[in-house]
């Protein structure tokens, strides 16, 4: 980490955007961390949902949908790297997949085919998040731009990533620091 900014680690957390961001990438956005270390941090936005339904993106990749459980699931538009790329955020499972990594005992974020193979004939982990592109920042980058004020952080929940509504995500998020986002200003000043 930079000599002049804390340790810390945010994997398994969330990152809520301050009113006054001005990257248009991020403004209002709730941002799940996958992974941080010295060299960085990567993460997915969450509660940008985009105007592409999960039956269409397997349609797209000529994938039989006759099992898919939720035809009508978003598909979120998880940063500006990569967004061809797609990522599956979601609960473990007994199989083992092409491109797997295990965030925590509970988390997974998987980058190949064969999860989503298996979540379009109605099998695959019991939760997910399908996002395309990600968030990502260098060394040091995020810690800078959390001693900036553009981002507060707290612990991931579970719940808030699968089982609430996009739209509540960041404002769930939010309370559970105990800050409401529409009281914050969005003007920055200095005593």
């Amino acid at each position: 980490m930079h000599a002049d900014l804390p340790d810390m680690n945010l994997r398994d957390h969330f990152l809520i955007s301050m009113p006054h961001l001005a990257d248009q990438n991020f403004v209002h956005t709730l941002t799940y961390i996958c992974d941080h270390s010295e060299q960085g941090a990567m993460g997915l936005v969450i509660n940008r949902p985009m105007a592409l339904t999960l039956e269409e993106i397997l349609g797209h990749l000529e994938f039989d949908t006759q099992g898919l459980r939720d035809r009508q699931a978003p598909v979120y538009a998880g940063g500006p790297v990569q967004t061809e790329r797609g990522f599956v955020l979601h609960s473990p499972t007994d199989q083992c997949w092409n491109s797997s990594f295990s965030i925590h005992d509970q988390l997974c974020l998987t980058t190949s085919l064969d999860v989503l193979r298996a979540i379009a004939g109605g099998g695959g982990p019991k939760h997910h998040l399908i996002a395309l592109g990600y968030a990502g920042w260098g060394a040091g980058q995020l810690e800078r731009e959390i001693g900036e004020n553009s981002w507060l952080s707290c612990p991931a929940d579970l719940d808030i990533i699968f089982a609430t509504q996009a739209e509540e995500r960041l404002g769930a998020a939010a309370s559970k620091l105990g800050v409401d986002l529409s009281l914050l200003s969005s003007e920055t000043g200095h005593a």
